[in-house]
């Protein structure tokens, strides 16, 4: 393996190296057919095997129930915000909402073009610093559905728990799908953006319930219908080859690498490194509360922003990229996905001990 930087990106984000090596060579001759992988028709038995042996994969690596279909859409997961809302609001109907951060916010806005939105919980006053307890909100017994964000990417926020509620679950889990066991059998939807866990931008995963398919108004574009994507497999126009196959790889080395469970496991003891590493220091501090950390993106400040500009120039120095927060909250983020290795999360840990003694 050829020296490379750990890359810290939120998104795009880091992917397994065997899994960018056996996508160089397919992306030119795929399967040593003599055509490349971006040639293929999506129409061909060689891609449909690709898109049937990535549904399995996807399938089994997060225990997706008899019942439910998988979706590769296009759009990106924002797409999402309004697609959720024109299928299954209209006159007369209300969801719920959860407003943990940003990519909830902008899903209320497009959601309230299409019924009336109830947020029940927002925690936007303390900069979307926690999710909610389940004794924080109600959720209307009339509402078509509770929407929330499983993990907030900007904010180093993640529900360690879901929602209670006899209203269906609906979940934007771009940024931690996969990285957890989740019982799917309690949700509606759940959609991610492929370029965090899963592979490169390009298509979004929609796992949605099939009895609630046929719900969707007569007055949807046909593109925007999820039956129409569910009753073709995907298929009724061209999908995102590359990033589906990309996928399929990425489910692969999950599936060698022991599955969600084993992942989990990793991944809790690398979030765990580093947060000790912000706990046991007044230099470093943390944006979010310690009931509401993420394992995917740890948010944290230090002394003064002039501080904040000289980590992160010297932390790209020594081959740790991608550490400058979001502009919304500044600061400094670390996010270690999946295919994030240990081995950065230490590295970083030492970088982050020695700035802390040369500049504290």
């Amino acid at each position: 393996m050829p020296e490379r930087i750990f890359n810290f990106s939120p998104g795009p984000a880091v992917l397994p190296y065997e899994v960018l090596r056996q996508a160089a060579v397919d992306i030119v001759n795929f399967r040593d057919k003599g055509i490349g992988l971006i040639e293929l028709s999506h129409r061909s038995k060689e891609f449909m095997g690709v898109v049937e042996e990535t549904e399995a994969l996807i399938r089994e690596n997060l225990g997706v129930p008899a019942g439910y279909r998988v979706l590769f859409l296009q759009g990106g997961a924002s797409s999402q915000f309004f697609m959720i809302p024109m299928n299954f609001l209209g006159a007369g109907k209300k969801a719920t909402y959860l407003n943990t951060g940003v990519w909830s916010k902008k899903a209320i806005k497009e959601a309230r073009l299409f019924g009336e939105i109830d947020v029940a919980f927002s925690s936007e006053e303390t900069k979307f610093n926690r999710v909610p307890r389940d004794d924080e909100y109600t959720v209307d017994p009339a509402s078509e559905y509770l929407y929330f964000v499983s993990n907030n990417t900007i904010y180093g926020t993640q529900f360690q728990s879901f929602p209670q509620t006899g209203s269906m679950l609906v979940s934007d889990m771009s940024s931690d799908i996969l990285s957890r066991p989740v019982d799917v059998g309690r949700f509606g939807i759940i959609f991610a953006g492929a370029q965090k866990n899963m592979g490169p931008a390009g298509v979004t995963i929609v796992i949605i319930r099939e009895d609630i398919l046929d719900r969707s108004p007569d007055n949807i574009p046909t593109m925007l219908r999820y039956k129409t994507h569910a009753d073709n497999g995907s298929m009724f126009n061209t999908p995102p080859c590359f990033a589906v196959y990309c996928v399929g790889l990425v489910m692969k080395w999950l599936k060698e690498s022991g599955g969600v469970e084993a992942i989990e496991k990793i991944n809790n003891e690398k979030a765990a490194l580093l947060y000790s590493a912000i706990d046991t220091t007044d230099f470093y501090r943390g944006h979010a509360e310690p009931a509401s950390r993420s394992r995917m993106n740890v948010s944290f400040n230090l002394p003064t922003p002039e501080l904040e500009a000289r980590f992160i120039t010297e932390a790209a120095a020594e081959g740790l990229d991608g550490l400058k927060g979001h502009r919304s909250i500044g600061g400094c983020r670390a996010s270690i996905y999946n295919a994030f290795p240990r081995e950065g999360v230490a590295k970083l840990v030492d970088f982050m001990e020695h700035f802390a003694r040369v500049n504290g």
